[in-house]
């Protein structure tokens, strides 16, 4: 797994929201983008993961920042986790895991003794002009909103 470098533009992708409507990184220039990859829709971790990103929205508005969450899930099952948990942001389909691999998120996981090919789940910050500025991948998914506003506030207003 090669990640993008730090300080040069985010790798360029365009996919399908939970809608089925087409959606390029390049649609939220002028944004600083919070675009995070998480394993499955409506498993425990990224439940909470999501939730707290929703209930912390105004917070990102206010900083000039937009959540896309993106997982290997179909556009359908994105939208059925959106109705459910009540989320009020983007959530993006990479059923091939191009997107994943571009990122260098795509890769070996362990879970239970089984070895398995997967999403290591990352966080990363892309500024308005579209650089990538940070990578995230040491947090708890209950603290994950928290670090994600801490940086921003700290490193980009």
């Amino acid at each position: 797994m090669i990640r993008p470098d730090i300080g040069k533009v985010a790798p360029a992708f365009t996919t399908l929201d939970e809608n089925g409507d087409k959606v390029a990184l390049k649609d939220y220039r002028g944004k600083i983008v919070v675009l995070y990859f998480y394993p499955k829709a409506m498993t425990p971790g990224c439940t909470t993961q999501a939730c707290a990103l929703r209930d912390h929205k105004k917070d990102l508005d206010k900083l000039n920042a937009v959540a896309l969450g993106i997982s290997p899930d179909a556009p359908k099952r994105l939208l059925k986790f959106k109705k459910r948990d009540e989320l009020n942001f983007t959530l993006l389909s990479d059923e091939d895991h191009a997107i994943a691999d571009k990122y260098g998120v795509w890769g070996l996981k362990k879970f239970m003794g089984r070895e398995y090919d997967g999403i290591h789940r990352t966080t990363f910050i892309i500024n308005e002009k579209g650089k990538l500025v940070n990578i995230m991948d040491k947090f708890k998914t209950k603290t994950h909103h928290e670090d994600v506003l801490e940086y921003i506030q700290s490193e980009l207003i």
